[in-house]
């Protein structure tokens, strides 16, 4: 069958910052395709509050700026399934603020989580994915990434996910012989816990209309397809890509 291609069945996936928002809801669609989920996060009750609802999910404990968790994710991973075939790098922070007034201590830490934390888990399952000649990985990055937004001033979470952009590609082209694909997801504004403040105004949700060729916010499940398609075989000769989910908020 033509959808064949985007079944996950008998696919062991990492999906960090699954305790709320996308990463939750990855792992829901993730499950429902047929894969075999580790819920990663730092809040442990409500990733293994959600591992109780869904088939043959795990829940790990991880703050992906500690190396040694990373690491402890990863060897849990393989000690309970032998193998990691996708890792979906979701975990993320931003901040707010006009650059005069973002210190740099608060710049590093939104970098140190979005794109450090990144590049971590990315090499440690990266040399595990290596070995064993394939694997797939998909980085949540952001249009912020790609474009400027300025009336939403945000210096460290743009670099930070325009780093996590050029990573990938860098990722995808040192690894692309060898077996891994390394592509990135970029959403625009969709209903989470960072976007709660925007998304709960009147005056939010006007920006957002006015400024999205769409006139709208994105819905949870309009990120669906994009994920599968790059997790899943349906894309295997896609790599060092960036799908864009954003109303056609970077087309103008």
């Amino acid at each position: 069958m033509i959808s064949d291609p985007f079944r996950m069945d008998g696919k062991v996936v990492i999906v960090t910052g699954a305790s709320s928002g996308l990463g939750a809801r990855f792992s829901e669609v993730l499950t429902e395709a047929g894969a075999t989920v580790v819920l990663a996060a730092r809040r442990e009750a409500a990733v293994k509050e959600l591992a109780d609802r869904l088939p043959r999910a795990l829940a790990v404990r991880c703050d992906v700026t500690l190396e040694e968790d990373c690491a402890t994710l990863v060897e849990q991973t393989l000690q309970e399934h032998g193998r990691i075939d996708v890792l979906v790098n979701n975990a993320g922070v931003s901040n707010v603020a006009k650059a005069e007034d973002e210190t740099t201590e608060a710049f590093r830490r939104v970098v140190e989580v979005n794109l450090v934390a990144t590049y971590t888990l990315s090499r440690l399952a990266g040399i595990e994915m290596l070995k064993a000649g394939s694997g797939t990985m998909v980085n949540v990055a952001s249009m912020v990434g790609l474009v400027g937004l300025g009336r939403m001033p945000q210096a460290s979470y743009a670099a930070s996910k325009a780093g996590v952009v050029n990573l990938t590609r860098e990722l995808a082209a040192q690894w692309a012989r060898r077996g891994v694909r390394v592509n990135a997801l970029a959403p625009g504004f969709f209903p989470s816990e960072m976007t709660e403040e925007l998304f709960g105004s009147d005056t939010g949700l006007a920006w957002v209309e006015k400024m999205t060729p769409m006139g709208r916010g994105g819905r949870p499940d309009e990120l669906d397809g994009a994920l599968l398609f790059l997790a899943s075989d349906a894309s295997s000769y896609v790599t060092g890509s960036v799908v864009t989910v954003d109303g056609g908020w970077t087309a103008v």
